[in-house]
C-alpha cells in the first residue's frame, strides 16, 4: 500500500504486515510513537517502531519558511511533543504542540521577539468540513498543521499525549 506523500524523493511504503500479523483485536490498538511532518512535501507521517502507520496531505502556515515571532503565520521547524488535545476546537478537533521548545525561546530571547505559541494538528472549521482534503491545495493555516476532519478523527485516535512530533524543513 503506497502511502500519500513523498520523503526526499522516495515514495514511502507502508507496512501492512504490521496489521495483518496482529489479531484484528491488537490491530486497532497499534498506535503511533511518533508524528514525523515535512514541510516541503507537505506530509505528515504517523510511525510506530520505524514503520509507517499512514500519511496525510497537510496544509501548514500561510507563510513560508521557519516560524520565528508570534503572529507570523510560519510553521515551525524542531521538535516538539503532543501535550494536549481539544475535543471540541473550532477546527473539529486539535492536539496541541509543546512549541515554543527550548530552543525556540532562545532564539525568541536573542531577536527581541515573542515566539507565539498554540501551535496545533487540527482539522476543519465546521464551514469547510465538505472540502476534505482538497485543503492542501494551498497554505492557510497561521502556523498550524492542517488535515481534513476525517483525517483528524483517525489521528486523534492514533496519536496519544506524549507522542514526539518532529518536523523537518
Amino acid at each position: 500500500m503506497k502511502a500519500r506523500c513523498a520523503v526526499a524523493g522516495l515514495i514511502l511504503v507502508a507496512v501492512p504486515a504490521l496489521f495483518l500479523s496482529l489479531p484484528h483485536s491488537a490491530a486497532a490498538v497499534v498506535r503511533a510513537d511518533k508524528v514525523l511532518v515535512i514541510k516541503n512535501e507537505q506530509c505528515l507521517v504517523l510511525l510506530n517502531h520505524g514503520a509507517i502507520l499512514k500519511s496525510y496531505k497537510v496544509a501548514f502556515g500561510r507563510n513560508p519558511g521557519r516560524k520565528t515571532r508570534r503572529g507570523d503565520g510560519r510553521t515551525p521547524e524542531g521538535s516538539y511533543i503532543v501535550d494536549g488535545r481539544n475535543p471540541a476546537s473550532r477546527f473539529h478537533k486539535a492536539l496541541h504542540l509543546s512549541y515554543p521548545n527550548a530552543s525556540d525561546v532562545v532564539k525568541s530571547r536573542v531577536s527581541g521577539v515573542p515566539p507565539g505559541g498554540n501551535i496545533m494538528i487540527h482539522g476543519l472549521p465546521a464551514e469547510f468540513d465538505d472540502v476534505g482534503p482538497l485543503h492542501a491545495a494551498r497554505n492557510w493555516t497561521r502556523g498550524c498543521i492542517a488535515v481534513s476532519n476525517a483525517e483528524m478523527d483517525e489521528i486523534w485516535q492514533l496519536v496519544p499525549d506524549g507522542t514526539p512530533v518532529e518536523i523537518l524543513p
